[in-house]
């Protein structure tokens, strides 16, 4: 028989996973009912200002995350690839704070108009930064 594989040792994969399905998914509800997720900050961001560069953090960080668990040279980078997910989801909450407009109204107001792309991200975040700080996280490759 193979060895047994418990679900904590993919906790790091599951977690880079989660937050770019939640980056892809509506994050926030505007005023008038609409709703954006993380590639509409990255559009409608002027001059790359702090939500465009959080929100390039956040998927960027996820992406080589993922890859960090199937590319061997990159496993001992995974821990900086969750704080760099985690940097970006700072970065765009303070963006959130500081910028003009359509997001301060955000900011002002982020738990209210927060959905299911936004909690996904945080659950993704705790969990891929628990899963970097354990030591055989994805060691072996998922597959």
């Amino acid at each position: 028989m193979g060895k047994k594989v418990s679900l904590l040792s993919y906790l790091y994969l599951i977690g880079m996973a989660l937050v770019a399905i939640g980056f892809c998914c509506p994050m926030f509800n505007g005023l008038f009912g609409s709703s954006a997720n993380g590639f509409d900050f990255i559009k409608n961001a002027k001059d790359g200002g702090f939500v465009a560069i959080g929100a390039i953090l956040i998927i960027a960080g996820a992406i080589a995350g993922i890859a960090a668990c199937f590319v061997p040279q990159l496993k001992g980078l995974k821990l900086i690839f969750a704080i760099c997910v985690l940097a970006g989801a700072v970065v765009l909450v303070i963006g959130f704070m500081t910028s003009g407009g359509i997001y301060k109204a955000i900011g002002k107001q982020l738990l209210k108009r927060a959905t299911i792309g936004f909690y996904l991200i945080v659950v993704g975040i705790v969990a891929a930064i628990v899963g970097a700080l354990k030591k055989k996280g994805c060691d072996s490759g998922p597959f």
